[in-house]
């Protein structure tokens, strides 16, 4: 059994015109939701034994907050492949997580996320800024997860947190 979890950023700031895109930090409202997320998922589980996650400023500034909350202690991965990632992409990124990992978390963006829980579990699914999704696969290796054959555990968004 193999378990994907999929973070998306948390809410970026547009505030500064001249950064580019990958340079776009974090939004206030971010600051707050992702460690808001990571406290959650503290309490509920499972925690990751694998933390990879895109490059950009935001998806780096949500995973310290995110893995800094849940009391992870793992150093996560940067992969380039994830920014502005197609499902097809984060296929090949999910496939290459060593079997060693059970439970990998991904932090990255829209659409690709996305389009990646609906192609992997057959049903679309919202990912609003800072969404966690879960998803179970029935595989001893990464590399036989194929479309469709994902079980959504569960979604989890700041919205669904008590403040």
């Amino acid at each position: 059994m193999k378990t994907l979890m999929l973070l998306r950023h948390a809410k970026s700031s547009w505030d500064d015109p001249s950064l580019r895109d990958f340079e776009r930090p974090l939004a206030p409202r971010g600051g707050k939701a992702a460690p808001r997320m990571g406290k959650a998922l503290a309490e509920s589980g499972p925690l990751p034994d694998l933390v990879i996650s895109s490059p950009a400023t935001r998806a780096r500034q949500t995973a310290e907050l995110f893995i800094g909350s849940a009391g992870i202690s793992l150093s996560p991965q940067f992969d380039d492949r994830i920014y502005a990632a197609s499902s097809a992409e984060l296929m090949k990124v999910v496939r290459a997580i060593p079997d060693a990992s059970d439970c990998a978390l991904l932090i990255g963006h829209n659409p690709g996320f996305e389009d990646l829980v609906a192609r992997l579990t057959g049903s679309f699914e919202r990912m609003p800024t800072a969404a966690l999704a879960c998803i179970e696969f029935p595989v001893d290796r990464w590399e036989d997860i194929e479309d469709g054959e994902g079980k959504l555990n569960w979604l989890l968004t700041p919205k669904d947190l008590k403040k």
